[in-house]
This record gives C-alpha cells, sequence and structure tokens, in this order.
C-alpha cells in the first residue's frame, strides 16, 4: 500500500517541485540532487534530508547518475501520487443542477486499488450512495481521470451525468446545497 502524503509537507513540495520541473525541462531528469540539498529550506535541512530518503524507500523518487552528476525523478509511483495530490475538485460558485455519477466494478484480486479510488472520491467529495456507486454535484477533475487512466482501472469505471435524480433532498442536503 502506498504511503499517504500530506498536502503541504515537505514530501508533498519535493514531489510536486519535480513534476513542475519536469514538465518545465521537458525530461525525466529534474534537477540536480546538489541543487535540491542547495533549494532545503534553512534549518530543516535535516527533515528534508530525512524526507528524501523516507521517500526514495519508498520508491516514490529515484536517484539517477548521469555524467558523473546526481539527479532527482519521480517513479511512476510518485507521478500517481502527484497525480492524487492534483486531482481536488475545485468546487465552483454555483451549481449546474446536474449530478455526477461513478460506478465501478473492479476485481477481487485489486481490492487495495479499489480502496485507493474509493478515497480518492471521498477526497473529491462524492458521497457513497451504494459499495460501488459514488455522487457528486461536481465534476471529477481532469488529474483525476488521468490518474485512472495511469493506473489502468478505466476499464472498471463509468461516468454519468445525470439532469435529474429523484428524491434527491438528502444528497442536497448532504452537499449544503440550496434550492
Amino acid at each position: 500500500m502506498p504511503i499517504r502524503i500530506r498536502e503541504g509537507s515537505i514530501a508533498m513540495h519535493i514531489l510536486l517541485g519535480l513534476d513542475i520541473a519536469e514538465e518545465v525541462a521537458g525530461t525525466i531528469f529534474a534537477t540536480s540532487a546538489y541543487e535540491w540539498k542547495r533549494m532545503a529550506i534553512h534549518g530543516q535541512y535535516k527533515s528534508y534530508k530525512t524526507t528524501l530518503h523516507r521517500l526514495m524507500d519508498s520508491g516514490l523518487i529515484q536517484v539517477i547518475e548521469k555524467d558523473k552528476k546526481k539527479y532527482l525523478r519521480l517513479t511512476r509511483q510518485g507521478s500517481l501520487q502527484v497525480l492524487i495530490a492534483k486531482s481536488k475538485i475545485l468546487k465552483p460558485e454555483k451549481w449546474d443542477g446536474k449530478w455526477r455519477i461513478i460506478f465501478f466494478d473492479i476485481p477481487e484480486e485489486n481490492k487495495v486499488e479499489r480502496q485507493q479510488l474509493r478515497r480518492l472520491l471521498l477526497k473529491n467529495g462524492f458521497k457513497k450512495m451504494q459499495a460501488s456507486v459514488y455522487v457528486c454535484p461536481w465534476p471529477l477533475n481532469r488529474e483525476a481521470i488521468k490518474y485512472l487512466k495511469e493506473v489502468g482501472f478505466i476499464q472498471y469505471i463509468r461516468f454519468g451525468r445525470l439532469d435529474e435524480l429523484d428524491e434527491d433532498g438528502d444528497l442536497k442536503k448532504k452537499f449544503n446545497i440550496l434550492n
């Protein structure tokens, strides 16, 4: 089971920084390990270094040597953690009156991933209607969909948008939606 990384933590800043550096540079080598050490927050270098080692031990980042220099790089698992972090739904000011519903049937042998999906949906404000049916008044973030594609579970998931849902008063109350 992957480690949980808190929003705003040093670990999350490192992962997001590597992701941004890779996007901007267009290369797998984000920046040299020396630069990361230099950029560490003054007085917190020890916790920063500990965090880097913890991220390496958990398989989220790796050190790559190229031209006798060491570079930090996100692993596939690290990239998935970044996608999860970026997948947070931004709640619009006004509801469009449509319900978003997600159905899934992920095989039993992928129990851990099924739990990750449930956590992702709950993190994004979805409410459980049934064991594998979740609903939300706001659309799922594109980063969340990208994550689902990356882990290969998009084939087990169906998305829907409903213009009308009978007896939705309890849902409106759960989501604090005023008529």
